[in-house]
């Protein structure tokens, strides 16, 4: 567990062995020391006696692993999607493995400029489960395609790209696909 406790100590203004003695039952120096360092594991028991003797909560010494964030794959825009000039991500509320996202820079189909696309990666074998959704295809030279998937049979993906008047695409068995799970829109 990562916490907080020398940050919290140095800014009341107390010495290891201040919170020691405030400890009840008082403890050594020493011990506080190690527990803020790591090299003791703190429990919950230690996090509520030294809590106490900082007169501040518990929830006040523990800090919180930074959230894991997803890598945009491809920017799409009028032009269609494309890979990033820079690597770029995204931080979900809740991370889970195997997301990618696509950003979109200009309003097209349903999507606004803004918006940010979350992707579940598919292997080959679960294609079915992206039929009838919007997907993103990789396509050779770091180039992605971006639609509808309308059709699969014998290992070619059957892609309608978005925006009135375009036309079908075929690719011939791309190694993953990304299917979109969730929309964020900024208000």
């Amino acid at each position: 567990m990562i916490t907080a406790i020398r940050e919290v100590r140095r800014a009341k203004g107390l010495t290891l062995d201040d919170v020691a003695r405030r400890c009840a039952p008082p403890t050594t120096a020493q011990t506080i020391g190690r527990l803020e360092t790591g090299t003791r594991t703190v429990s919950v028991g230690w996090l509520n006696r030294i809590a106490d003797a900082l007169e501040v909560t518990a929830a006040d010494l523990v800090r919180l692993p930074e959230r894991a964030e997803i890598a945009v794959a491809a920017i799409l825009d009028a032009g269609g999607a494309h890979a990033p000039r820079r690597p770029a991500t995204v931080t979900p509320p809740r991370p889970a493995p195997g997301l990618t996202a696509v950003v979109i820079a200009t309003g097209i189909g349903d999507y606004r400029a803004g918006d940010e696309l979350w992707c579940e990666t598919l292997a080959p074998d679960a294609y079915a489960r992206a039929l009838n959704r919007d997907v993103l295809v990789p396509r050779p030279a770091g180039r992605f395609l971006f639609g509808r998937l309308i059709g699969r049979e014998e290992g070619k993906l059957q892609i309608l790209p978005l925006g009135a008047g375009a036309r079908q695409q075929v690719v011939a068995d791309p190694p993953w696909i990304a299917r979109a799970v969730r929309l964020l829109r900024s208000l």
